[in-house]
């Protein structure tokens, strides 16, 4: 015998059904602190009927139903299995696979289910003992256990060691035979006093005895009497009989002849209800083929319908694809030719840039060659200044040997004119250096001028890159903001849609019924699931509904039937059902001037919307209840049409025939009606979100392209 699986629902932290199975071997559980590994070890001790909730870290047994978080809804029960194999039959039962079960709900109900059959829980107790499995057998060893039981007294190590020994059954049944023979003393005992009493009454009964055989004698004698008297009136009564026999005679003459009548009429009646029957079968078969026609041309026009909206979809979709196929070749173009034109003015910068280039090398070049020029001249002239002072120096000598040296003279007088001459020309060229100087500078200050310019330029383009990256931040950031909502909206409607799939919050029939949808097309879903309403009318028309919400809505009276024989079959519980080819004169509201009083609202089947194949459910669940606004008014209402008229108000107050008002403080916890209107406020917030991230993610990448576009031209203004 071995553990084969444990299914879990609802118990402390598995809000989800949740099912171990395990196999021959040995099968570790592991996780952080706080993961829920100690709730699986306390599930088993519950479902194998653990009373004291400490043992189970609670506070009152309520306290292991999942409680619920900041996304879920609690639970309303609790429910543990656990499966062990019984193929060596160690288990006293004649099953070769065991199936114990606990479930606990919040309003305190409990039960034990063994194979599927309820127990109670001595029954529990009992299939385990001696068998080392139990809340206090060896086979749960839970934290802290060990050392209590290592520094426990003697008496609580031996509860342990009996139940190893496998003497545990034998010990009960001593104590159950132990408590049985107590109270058979207490029975003797009381026995005895009532012996006691009964002596101390023998006495005073031997003279009732006396009395009542006194009374027996009279009696006897009186039956004597009455029996005389009985003859004299007999005689007197046979006397009237013989008269009344004559009265009968005639009277019975004139029954038969009545009888005669009757039969003849009896039989025209005969013909006239078969004639009737005839013709009533011919109306039912009538109704029938009428009924079969609507709920033909209602299913050929929701195909017509559907169909329409397919196509009008799919026209749309194909409109919605050209037109964005014919917005990306356009960006493409756009970029195309964007790209050509950065590339051709790149091509073209380049050259003037290499022209600019080659012009500046060769300026440079003839710069510093006419800078030399200019210091060879300069020294020369230098030179020559030197020389013709010396010359004047020379000119008083020779002055006074002028005689002897006129020829000399003449020969420097030419030297000298020569000299001049080439001073002139050098003081020419010196003139065209500094004219080809002045160019230069000028060309020098146009081209600081550009590189200014540059400058400022490249300072705007990082300033604007600057902006844009605080801009591509902002966007981020707003992105992340966007995705978080999305998240939490998505998670809430996979939280809620996960509810309304497995219909939590109605009852276990309507759950079981719920699940046979798919193999059964004709099971179109509960109230709830048909109508919808606006926020403020949910209780109200909740409160309107009651139990009717959880009604299952049919095609055919078919269903219905094959659904209550399923649920017979499986012992699933009740439901009611609502055939729609049943429900086809839904009975009008037979005061409608109470919807023109005060505070009247309108009547609760005018404040939901449904298909047009529902509108006869909504009708008769909600036809003939008003909404009210207020309790006051409803009340009033309800004076003036003498308590005659069913309302309800926006708050929960229920006002019925006959002067019952219901009221209170409306806790819905289930909220069955409004979850589908908030699955769909959920689907448009996650859409919108969708909406506005692929929004922000285009502005993302339109930002960044211009932050690309300005970095490149800024890198093009710093090569420059």
């Amino acid at each position: 015998m071995y553990l084969k699986s444990i299914e879990v629902h609802g118990f402390k932290s598995f809000a989800n059904k949740i099912l171990f199975e395990f196999h021959p071997g040995i099968t570790g559980i592991v996780g952080p602190n706080g993961s829920g590994k100690s709730n699986v070890a306390d599930a088993v001790r519950w479902v194998l009927g653990e009373q004291r909730i400490k043992q189970l870290r609670g506070a009152n047994m309520q306290d292991v139903i999942f409680a619920g978080t900041e996304s879920r809804k609690p639970l309303g029960y609790a429910y543990v299995a656990i499966t062990l194999d019984n193929s060596d039959h160690s288990l006293p039962i004649s099953f070769d696979e065991v199936t114990v079960a606990r479930r606990l709900y919040r309003s305190g109900e409990s039960e034990y289910l063994i194979n599927g059959a309820a127990c109670r829980l001595k029954d529990v107790y009992e299939l385990f003992y001696d068998t080392g499995i139990g809340k206090e057998g060896y086979s749960i060893i839970g934290q802290g256990q060990i050392d209590k039981i290592l520094s426990g007294k003697p008496e609580e190590r031996r509860e342990l060691f009996d139940e190893a020994a496998g003497i545990v059954k034998f010990k009960l049944r001593k104590q159950t035979a132990q408590k049985k023979l107590e109270g058979e003393k207490a029975n003797m005992l009381r026995i005895t006093d009532i012996l006691a009493e009964l002596e101390k009454q023998v006495g005073p009964l031997e003279k009732q005895a006396e009395k009542a055989r006194t009374y027996l004698k009279m009696k006897e004698e009186l039956k004597t009497l009455d029996i005389n008297v009985f003859l004299l009136e007999n005689r007197k009564l046979t006397q009237e009989h013989e008269a009344m026999s004559e009265k009968l005679s005639v009277a019975e003459e004139a029954f038969s002849e009545v009888k005669g009548k009757y039969e003849r009429i009896k039989i025209e009646y005969d013909r006239i209800a078969l004639n009737i029957e005839e013709l009533d079968a011919k109306i039912e078969q009538e109704r029938n083929d009428l009924a079969n026609a609507d709920v033909t041309r209602s299913k050929l026009e929701g195909q017509i319908a559907v169909l329409k909206e397919q196509i009008s979809s799919a026209a749309g979709n194909e409109a919605h694809f050209k037109s964005r196929q014919a917005d990306i070749r356009a960006q493409i173009d756009a970029k195309n030719k964007e790209k050509e034109d950065i590339l051709t003015g790149k091509k073209k910068f380049d050259d003037a840039l290499k022209e600019m280039e080659e012009k500046r090398s060769s300026l440079s070049a003839r710069l510093k060659e006419l800078q030399d020029k200019i210091e060879s001249i300069n020294e020369q002239i230098e030179s020559n200044k030197n020389a013709i002072i010396h010359a004047l120096n020379d000119r008083a000598t020779i002055k006074s040997r002028m005689s002897s040296y006129e020829t000399r003279q003449e020969q420097i007088q030419i030297r000298k004119a020569e000299l001049n001459s080439r001073l002139l020309r050098a003081k020419s060229d010196e003139e065209k250096q500094e004219d080809l100087i002045r160019s230069l500078e000028e060309q020098f200050d146009a081209i600081n001028k550009e590189i200014t310019d540059l400058n400022n330029e490249q300072s705007k383009l990082e300033e604007r890159n600057h902006e844009i990256t605080d801009e591509l931040t902002g966007m981020d950031q707003k992105l992340r903001d966007t995705q978080v909502l999305y998240h939490e909206s998505k998670s809430k409607l996979e939280a809620i849609s996960n509810l309304t799939e497995r219909y939590e919050g109605y009852g276990g029939s309507i759950r079981a019924v719920m699940e046979q949808k798919k193999h059964t097309p004709g099971i179109i879903g509960v109230v709830a699931d048909i109508i919808k309403t606006e926020s403020k009318y949910e209780t109200a028309i909740e409160t309107a509904l009651g139990g009717n919400i959880q009604n299952i809505v049919t095609d055919d009276e078919e269903t219905a039937k094959k659904m209550i024989t399923y649920l017979k079959k499986n012992r699933a519980g009740r439901a009611t059902f609502l055939p729609l080819t049943a429900i086809t004169h839904p009975q009008e509201f037979k005061t409608p001037e109470v919807l023109k009083e005060k505070g009247v609202i309108g009547l609760a089947s005018d404040l939901v919307t449904t298909k047009k194949e529902y509108a006869n459910v909504a009708k008769a669940m909600l036809g003939r209840i008003a909404v009210v606004d207020t309790v006051d008014h409803a009340v009033a209402i309800a004076k003036t049409y003498d308590y005659g008229v069913r309302m309800v108000t926006l708050e929960g107050e229920l006002l019925v025939p006959g002067g019952a008002i219901s009221g209170g403080t409306f806790k819905n916890n289930s909220n069955l009606l409004g979850r589908r209107r908030e699955m769909d406020d959920l689907e448009s917030k996650v859409k919108e979100h969708l909406k506005t991230i692929d929004g922000l993610l285009n502005d993302i990448e339109e930002t960044k392209a211009e932050r690309t576009k300005v970095r490149r031209t800024l890198e093009e203004t710093k090569a420059k």
